[in-house]
C-alpha cells in the first residue's frame, strides 16, 4: 500500500480528531475593556431586559447618612445640638400656647363673664325691685309718693339697659339670646299692665288690682324665671372661664424638665471629654430655660392663688349676697300683694290649710333671706365685709316681727292699720322701712365684695402678664445658646 504524497487531502470518512468542549470555569466575571467585542452568547430576541435595582426613599438614605454621621463625635455633636435646640423652642411654644390660653380665660373671668354675670343678677333685681315698687305705689293710692313712683322707672330703665349689654354680648341664635329677646318682649307688656293698674286705681275702680295681679302674675312666672336663667347661664360660662384660667400647664412643665435635663447631660458630657467645666452657650441656654420654668411655675401659682381668693372671697359672697337682695325683694312683693288681693289669692300649705298664697310666699322668701344671711356672714372675711351683713340681718328680724303685727291687724279686719305697718310714715314703725334697711345693707355688701373680686381677679391676672411673650423670646434665646455652644465644639475639628 503506497502512503498519501503530502499536500493530498485525507482520504474521505477519516476527519482529524478535536479536543473535547471545556465548559468555562465558574467564578466572576472579568470586566470587559473598552474597545473589546462583549463575551458570551448575546441576549435572545423578545427576552425582557434585566431589572434595575430598586431605588431607595430619602428617608431611607437619611437615616443611612444619620447613622453613618453618628460614629463619629463631630456627627454626634451635630445630633445633640438639633436634639437641644428643639427641646428647647418646643418648650417655649408649649408654654406660650398655654399661658395665653389661662391668660385669655383669666381676663375674660375679670372683664367679661364676671360683670355679664353681675348684670344677668341686676336685670333680676331691677325687674323684681319693679314690681315691688309699683305694689307699694298701688297701695299709697292716689298718694303715692314721688320718691315709689322714681324708684319704679329706675328699675325699669335698668334692666332695659341691661338687657341692651347682654343683648351685645350674647351670640346670635345662642339660648341666652332667645331669652334677652323675650324678656325685651314682656317687659314693655308688663309695664302697660302696671299703667293700666294705676290709673284704675286712682279712679278707685276696684280693676286695677286685677290688673297689678295679672302684671304680678306675668313678672313672677315669666319674667323673673327667665332673668333666673340669664343669671345661671352667666355664672356657668364664669365657672368655665375659672376651669379654663385655673389648671396648672403639665405639658410646658414636663417640657421644661425635659429640656434642662437634656442641656445638664450634654455639658456633662462635654466636661468627661474635654475636662472643661463651662460652655458658654449652653450654660446660657441652660440659664435662659430655668428662668422660663420658674417664671412659669411661680406665674401661675400666684395667679392660681389670686383667682382662687377672687371665687371664694368674691364671686362665692356675691352670689349669695345677690340671692339674699333678690329674696328681699320678692318677699316684700308678696308682702304688698297680700295686702293688695286682700285674701282673693289662695293656696293649700304642707298641713292641708288653706292660707293666703302670697303670705305663705312671703314666709317662704324670708326663710331663703334668712339663710341667705346666714351664709354671707360666714364668707365675710373682714369687718367691711360683716358689718353691712349683720346690719341687714337685724334689719331682718325687726322686719319678721312688724310684719306678724301687721298681719294681726288685717286679720282682725283692720286693713287701713295693717296698710299703715306696711307702707306708713316713719313714726309707725312700718315693714317698708327694715325692707330699706335690709336692701341698702346687701347693697354696701355687694359693692365691698365686688371691690374685693376685682382686686383679686387683678392680681391674679397680672401675675401672668408678659409671660407667654417672655416665655417665647427666652426659648429662642436658649436655643440660640444651646447651638451656639455646639458649634463651639464642632470648631475644634476643623
Amino acid at each position: 500500500m503506497t502512503q498519501p504524497t503530502n499536500g493530498r487531502a485525507a482520504p474521505p470518512g477519516r476527519g482529524a480528531p478535536t479536543m473535547p468542549a471545556v465548559p468555562p470555569p465558574a467564578g466572576p466575571a472579568v470586566p470587559r475593556q473598552a474597545g473589546t467585542a462583549p463575551q458570551g452568547p448575546p441576549p435572545a430576541a423578545g427576552a425582557p431586559a434585566p431589572a434595575a435595582p430598586p431605588r431607595r426613599t430619602a428617608w431611607a438614605e437619611g437615616v443611612d447618612r444619620l447613622r453613618a454621621g453618628a460614629t463619629t463625635e463631630p456627627g454626634r455633636l451635630r445630633i445633640i445640638g438639633a436634639v437641644l435646640a428643639l427641646l428647647v423652642v418646643a418648650f417655649g411654644a408649649v408654654t406660650a400656647l398655654q399661658t395665653t390660653q389661662r391668660s385669655d380665660a383669666a381676663d375674660n373671668v375679670l372683664h367679661s363673664s364676671q360683670p355679664l354675670s353681675a348684670s344677668a343678677a341686676d336685670i333680676y333685681r331691677s325687674l323684681a325691685d319693679a314690681n315691688t315698687a309699683a305694689a307699694s305705689g298701688f297701695l299709697a293710692g292716689g298718694e303715692e309718693t314721688k320718691e315709689s313712683r322714681d324708684r319704679y322707672e329706675q328699675d325699669i330703665r335698668t334692666a332695659a339697659a341691661k338687657l341692651i349689654t347682654a343683648a351685645n354680648s350674647s351670640k346670635p341664635g345662642s339660648p341666652s339670646s332667645a331669652t334677652i329677646s323675650r324678656l325685651n318682649e314682656l317687659l314693655p307688656e308688663y309695664k302697660g299692665l302696671i299703667e293700666r293698674a294705676r290709673a284704675n286705681n286712682r279712679q278707685g275702680y276696684p280693676l286695677g288690682g286685677a290688673y297689678l295681679r295679672y302684671a304680678n302674675d306675668i313678672m313672677q312666672n315669666q319674667m323673673l324665671p327667665k332673668a333666673q336663667q340669664l343669671y345661671t347661664r352667666e355664672n356657668q360660662r364664669l365657672s368655665d372661664d375659672y376651669a379654663d384660667a385655673k389648671p396648672y400647664p403639665w405639658a410646658a412643665i414636663a417640657l421644661g424638665l425635659a429640656a434642662l435635663g437634656a442641656l445638664a447631660w450634654a455639658q456633662r458630657r462635654h466636661y468627661r471629654r474635654t475636662n472643661r467645666v463651662l460652655n458658654q452657650g449652653m450654660a446660657a441656654a441652660t440659664a435662659a430655660s430655668l428662668v422660663v420654668l420658674l417664671w412659669l411655675t411661680v406665674g401661675h401659682t400666684v395667679a392660681r392663688s389670686g383667682l382662687d381668693a377672687s371665687y371664694d372671697h368674691g364671686v362665692r359672697s356675691l352670689n349669695v349676697l345677690h340671692d339674699a337682695q333678690i329674696a328681699s325683694l320678692k318677699a316684700r312683693g308678696n308682702e304688698n300683694l297680700t295686702l293688695v288681693s286682700r285674701g282673693a289669692e289662695t293656696a293649700t300649705n304642707a298641713d292641708g290649710e288653706t292660707v293666703d298664697l302670697y303670705d305663705s310666699e312671703f314666709d317662704a322668701e324670708m326663710k331663703s333671706l334668712t339663710k341667705g344671711l346666714t351664709v354671707a356672714a360666714g364668707l365675710a372675711d373682714d369687718p367691711a365685709g360683716e358689718k353691712p351683713v349683720r346690719t341687714a340681718t337685724a334689719n331682718m328680724k325687726e322686719w319678721k316681727a312688724r310684719h306678724r303685727d301687721a298681719r294681726v291687724l288685717d286679720e282682725q279686719g283692720k286693713y287701713q292699720d295693717a296698710l299703715d305697718k306696711v307702707i306708713g310714715s316713719a313714726d309707725k314703725k312700718p315693714t317698708g322701712a327694715c325692707f330699706d334697711g335690709v336692701d341698702k345693707s346687701l347693697t354696701r355688701a355687694l359693692a365691698h365684695e365686688q371691690a374685693q373680686f376685682q382686686r383679686a381677679a387683678g392680681d391674679g391676672l397680672d401675675a401672668m402678664t408678659g409671660l407667654p411673650a417672655g416665655a417665647a423670646v427666652l426659648a429662642v434665646l436658649a436655643a440660640a445658646g444651646a447651638v451656639f455652644g455646639i458649634g463651639r465644639r464642632l470648631s475644634e475639628y476643623r
